[in-house]
């Protein structure tokens, strides 16, 4: 049987290279200078590059189970998404982060759910989310999309406890935005802090705003159609 992948690499060698092979040698040249850290699920369904329209170079990719940030709690130990955080505000400077959950999303329904016993690291993993979960024993659609929103927020808020994200976004020069991918109508809500809730990226003024604003923020607007 042929190599299905080997065949791929190939021909990204010999068809997609060529097409982006100077701006690959700039970015080798220069290095890289992503004003962007993306924070997404690892969903095979979630493409960041589609999603965005980016391309090489501007997108600097954290991608886990469930899009989670771990605590800043100064343990030791192999943090890599705190690692990558770490990195991209401060050797990088991203000007952005955002965190993107998705509808439909396993690492959401498994907070209502058993975990395989066999599955340790995930079944701890999965804690990093379980303040999003709603007090209901069967979670139908309506449930599982609130809590795959409540869990983007949630990660937005534990960023703020980063020293070096706090620092930046409370100087104005770091905007956090949240965000909630519908697969299946392929639009973006985003997060609006002043408005409580997701708004559809087609209505929105802003492509999201918080948990933080450096002002006093208006009433929120008690929506039904984006009240979390």
């Amino acid at each position: 049987m042929p190599d299905e992948l080997l065949q791929r690499l190939q021909r990204f060698q010999t068809d997609a290279f060529p097409q982006h092979r100077s701006h690959f040698r700039l970015l080798v040249d220069d290095g890289q200078h992503p004003m962007t850290l993306f924070i997404g699920c690892s969903d095979s369904r979630l493409v960041p590059y589609l999603l965005t329209g980016a391309g090489p170079g501007e997108l600097f990719l954290v991608r886990n189970v469930g899009a989670f940030v771990p605590p800043h709690d100064q343990s030791q130990g192999f943090h890599g998404t705190a690692a990558a955080i770490e990195f991209a505000v401060l050797n990088l400077s991203v000007k952005r982060i955002v965190v993107c959950g998705h509808s439909h999303c396993g690492a959401i329904r498994a907070l209502y759910g058993d975990v395989s016993p066999a599955a340790k690291h995930l079944s701890q993993w999965l804690e990093l989310g379980r303040e999003a979960a709603l007090p209901v024993a069967e979670p139908g659609p309506d449930v599982l999309r609130r809590t795959e929103q409540r869990a983007v927020v949630l990660q937005l808020e534990r960023l703020m406890d980063y020293p070096m994200v706090r620092e930046r976004v409370e100087a104005g020069i770091l905007a956090l935005h949240g965000w909630h991918y519908v697969i299946e109508d392929g639009e973006v809500h985003v997060f609006d802090v002043q408005r409580g809730g997701f708004v559809p990226a087609a209505r929105a003024d802003n492509a999201g705003t918080g948990p933080y604003v450096a002002h006093q923020p208006e009433a929120l607007q008690d929506d039904e159609s984006t009240r979390l």
